[in-house]
């Protein structure tokens, strides 16, 4: 992409994650670890990505000294037909924080745990495959792509900004 070497000029002010999850053995569900990756492989300075297989209590402290966080996963729900961006604000779901923990309740830990919480996205890549395997349905590719475009303009954006 060619807007990275300005994002790298423009980043070293500011912190950034991108944390894709998913399983990466049920084919579209490998979605959010297959952007890590990508992100990863860019090398962007003060940009760094987690590839896991589920969201976990223990990534709030990992999220709580970065200016901003972008969470990436599959959506397989009938009217989610396009790559999705939302702005996502910390929210106490109620769950158990042990297991199948969600962004929002991410950030609302890390709120409660280090008083503060990074400003947050939640992309949302449709998906139709979940069966075994390793290989990602044509309308996933798509989206992995899209999704890089908007991780891509998220950080151009952000870097044009002083404050949130």
């Amino acid at each position: 992409m060619n807007s990275h070497l300005s994002i790298t000029l423009q980043t070293l002010d500011k912190s950034f994650i991108v944390i894709g999850y998913g399983n990466d053995l049920r084919s579209d569900d490998g979605i959010g670890p297959r952007v890590a990756n990508e992100v990863e492989a860019w090398g962007l300075p003060n940009v760094k990505s987690l590839a896991l297989h589920q969201l976990t209590p223990e990534i709030a402290d990992t999220i709580k000294d970065v200016d901003g966080v972008i969470f990436v996963d599959a959506c397989q729900l009938p009217d989610v037909q396009e790559v999705q961006v939302l702005t996502i604000e910390a929210e106490e779901t109620g769950k158990s924080m042990t297991h199948n923990v969600d962004p929002r309740s991410l950030l609302a830990l890390s709120q409660t745990l280090y008083n503060h919480h990074p400003h947050a996205w939640c992309i949302n890549v449709p998906a139709v495959n979940f069966e075994m395997g390793e290989t990602l349905s044509s309308v996933a590719e798509k989206g992995v792509v899209e999704a890089l475009e908007k991780i891509n303009f998220i950080l151009l954006e952000q870097t044009h900004h002083h404050e949130y």
